[in-house]
């Protein structure tokens, strides 16, 4: 008998225990972030970190923590596929190597990872960082709840060209930084480059194929590496299973990129329309990646922030050729990837990038898809993230409002749920 009551005692305390990790979410409508016709009302049932049901009703276990979010709009986690977490807003990345240190860049790095979070990001593609591989360290403490913040992709550092936009050797040529060496000037040097991110921990690659708006040397409409140097930065990455996000602004650039096979074209400034129908035709292999309200935020913020002049000016007269590309993009159908370039706007701000596109003409079902689902197929997280789906990770937030009449109600995100957790809500009473 006493086997019985303890084999009995046993299964209590193991069903108990899943009761007590579900939880339910009530909410007014559901946005999918597939598309589909905004359920209302909806519930959620979570079990541990994954989705396990949803519908108008749901059974709510005996024990199950109930979060009635009331008149809310339920939705995916967004997704931001292009940030600089690490290092501190307002130090222009020149002076980094020279002003700051690794653990300055990982520390503010966490406090950006909270606040990104806080804003309803629960997954990022990281971009690279100007002291190499701190971003791999902030993933992996996330990753360990050491910290919170996204779920992150990292780039580890950049690849760029000497003299290219990635060149982080800003000063005087008598002047030493070990850390800086992220530069390839051939082929093999690109590979080896490559080779040396994925050992350090990178995720993917990023590759700065023209010049930038925020750094010295070539105009942001300059091809900076050769052909032949891109297509090897994807060759080897594709022999790892790995992909390639290029920097790209000029037509040359952009379109050496696309027949290289990269998977992403960020920033795109100058897209035409050849080169979106190179898009098309990779069938979902390459996408364009704008990011559109930087240039708002280097007007309103760049003096003040230490950036030089003429990278002002440099913003100034590519502004609205990026719009006018975005706009081609938009009337094509092509899917449009969305990123924010974090840390050249404020940290907490990605979802302002979401109305830079509805103010030229994005419908904002088609910004919450792109944002959600989309990004999560660009970076390969389709499994597991991007739409409210029976199986995936219960990354879910809410707003008060319905963003579907007012996309700006995602700049002001009340709940913010990853993998089951909770990390903020602000919606219930």
């Amino acid at each position: 008998m006493r086997i019985i009551s303890a084999l009995a005692l046993s299964f209590y305390l193991a069903v108990s225990a899943m009761a007590a990790s579900q939880t339910v979410i009530k909410a007014a409508r559901l946005i999918d972030g597939l598309g589909g016709t905004p359920l209302t009302p909806a519930m959620v049932r979570i079990d541990g970190d994954r989705i396990v049901e949803i519908g108008a009703s749901v059974k709510i276990p005996v024990d199950a923590k109930v979060i009635d979010l009331g008149a809310a709009t339920l939705l995916p986690g967004l997704i931001d596929l292009h940030t600089h977490l690490c290092g501190h807003y307002g130090t222009h990345w020149e002076d980094e190597l020279i002003k700051t240190t690794p653990a300055y860049s990982a520390l503010w790095g966490a406090r950006n990872a909270r606040v990104t979070l806080a804003a309803g990001y629960t997954s990022v593609r990281d971009m690279g960082t100007a002291w190499p591989y701190v971003d791999v360290e902030l993933r992996n403490a996330i990753n360990a709840g050491a910290v919170p913040g996204p779920r992150m992709f990292v780039a580890g550092a950049y690849v760029s060209s000497t003299g290219g936009a990635g060149d982080a050797s800003q000063f005087s040529e008598y002047v030493h930084v070990p850390s800086v060496d992220n530069l390839a000037d051939s082929p093999e040097e690109v590979v080896k480059q490559v080779r040396k991110n994925f050992k350090h921990g990178a995720d993917f690659i990023k590759l700065l194929a023209t010049g930038a708006i925020l750094s010295k040397g070539q105009s942001p409409g300059a091809q900076q590496f050769s052909n032949e140097e891109i297509l090897a930065a994807v060759t080897e990455a594709n022999r790892w299973g790995r992909q390639v996000a290029v920097h790209a602004h000029g037509i040359g650039g952009i379109k050496t990129s696309i027949r290289a096979g990269v998977r992403t074209i960020d920033h795109g400034s100058y897209l035409d329309d050849e080169a979106i129908e190179m898009l098309k035709a990779t069938n979902r292999k390459t996408f364009y990646v704008p990011t559109l309200y930087t240039s708002k935020i280097i007007e309103r913020d760049g003096r003040a922030n230490g950036v030089p002049e003429s990278e002002i000016q440099r913003s100034k007269m590519i502004s609205g050729i990026k719009d006018i590309g975005f706009k081609r993009a938009l009337a094509s159908g092509i899917p449009i990837g969305v990123g924010s370039d974090s840390a050249v706007i404020p940290h907490g701000e990605n979802a302002q990038e979401l109305v830079c596109r509805a103010e030229l003409g994005e419908s904002p079902m088609a910004a919450i898809v792109s944002t959600t689902s989309l990004n999560a197929e660009i970076m390969g997280w389709s499994d597991r993230v991007g739409s409210v789906t029976e199986g995936k990770l219960a990354d879910l937030i809410a707003v008060a409002g319905d963003p579907l009449k007012d996309i700006k109600e995602l700049t002001n995100v009340g709940f913010v749920m990853k993998g089951g957790e909770v990390f903020k809500n602000e919606l219930t009473k």
